[in-house]
């Protein structure tokens, strides 16, 4: 049931955001509208089309960076915008425009991978490599914060032109995007592809916690390392061109485990890029029609959606992990009870 849902959101998620807006062309037209020379023709091929597939990508890439951030960390709440990446991505796309530096288009994808790492790095050191889940979050926090606050000061610093492009791109947007930026993304996929797939064995073994990783032969700090960079690889491309998309990365991890509760890293890896995938594409769809004619950020929206629903979803998790912890039964000592029924005691000649 829940890949059909997962299709027909992606789907009706499509055929809207190639039909709808000025001029609309009518599903039906829409085979024959793509590569064509007339307006709707051009409108739809090099404009929704690439906006299309960028809101796919950009998706999935932060559904899997979300999901790979949470397993190694041991905690559901290690999204990007609480260790810093994103605001360290954004950081390091945001200060040459402001500074007046002539930066090549090329290059800002590895101005957001330096600042996403800068911040990522700067929160897995000052919390002791994730020792702690809850030490992790707080110092990401307090370095997210101080990331912002300069991405404040740079505001400050900026005219009024260079103010409006900052505002729009701190909320992450897919206007006016093209063909270009989608194929500026391939060179990186190609790179975070094959380590994602050599990671999910880790991430598998991480969920077990620090000591039992390291009793499988596990170097626990590299490990996270290692995540902490794959995630970086994914999400940096997507802050250079799209801005850092809020929240994405919270949501689709915990839809994925909603999807199939009882699965692994590897299940889960893949349900979160595509719940990823398809939340991007389906707010992409209010953020470019509900004000028409103007656009507003789709981060805007996934934030909107993805903080309160991921919350319901992580709060509903948290209770089927309850009802399948072990109880004990009362007056018995280390006798624990699954589902309902009593584990009975061994008799003296089974010790």
């Amino acid at each position: 049931m829940a890949p059909v849902c997962l299709t027909v959101a992606a789907v009706a998620g499509a055929v809207c955001a190639l039909s709808l807006g000025t001029p609309y062309v009518p599903p039906a037209r829409l085979p024959a509208t793509l590569g064509s020379d007339g307006l709707a023709g051009v409108v739809v091929t090099e404009l929704r089309l690439p906006r299309l597939v960028l809101a796919l990508v950009a998706g999935a890439c932060l559904g899997a960076a979300g999901l790979v951030l949470q397993e190694a960390l041991r905690n559901p709440l290690a999204v990007p915008e609480m260790l810093g990446v994103s605001s360290g991505a954004a950081l390091g796309v945001a200060a040459p425009l402001v500074l007046a530096l002539s930066v090549p288009l090329g290059l800002q994808p590895f101005l957001a991978l330096a600042g996403a790492a800068f911040g990522g790095l700067l929160t897995l050191v000052a919390a002791g490599f994730g020792r702690s889940p809850s030490s992790v979050l707080l110092t990401g926090a307090a370095v997210a914060a101080a990331l912002q606050a300069g991405l404040l000061v740079l505001m400050v610093m900026a005219d009024q032109l260079d103010l409006q492009l900052i505002y729009r791109y701190l909320l992450g947007s897919l206007s006016a995007r093209t063909w270009d930026d989608v194929t500026g993304l391939l060179p990186w996929l190609a790179v975070a592809v094959p380590a994602l797939v050599l990671c999910v064995p880790v991430l598998g073994v991480l969920r077990l916690g620090d000591d039992d990783a390291r009793a499988l032969g596990v170097r626990v700090e590299r490990a996270r390392v290692a995540a902490l960079a794959i995630a970086v690889v994914l999400i940096a491309p997507v802050v250079a061109v799209c801005g850092p998309v809020a929240w994405v990365g919270f949501l689709a991890p915990h839809l994925a485990r909603r999807l199939k509760p009882d699965g692994g890293a590897a299940a889960w890896l893949v349900r979160s890029a595509l719940c990823g995938a398809v939340v991007v594409l389906c707010a992409d769809q209010p953020a470019r029609l509900a004000l028409a004619p103007v656009e507003t950020p789709v981060g805007a929206w996934t934030a909107l959606v993805g903080v309160p629903v991921g919350v319901v979803l992580l709060k509903r998790g948290r209770r089927v992990a309850r009802r399948q912890e072990v109880v004990p039964v009362p007056g018995v000592p280390d006798v624990p009870v699954r589902g309902g029924e009593s584990v009975p005691l061994p008799r003296k000649a089974e010790r």
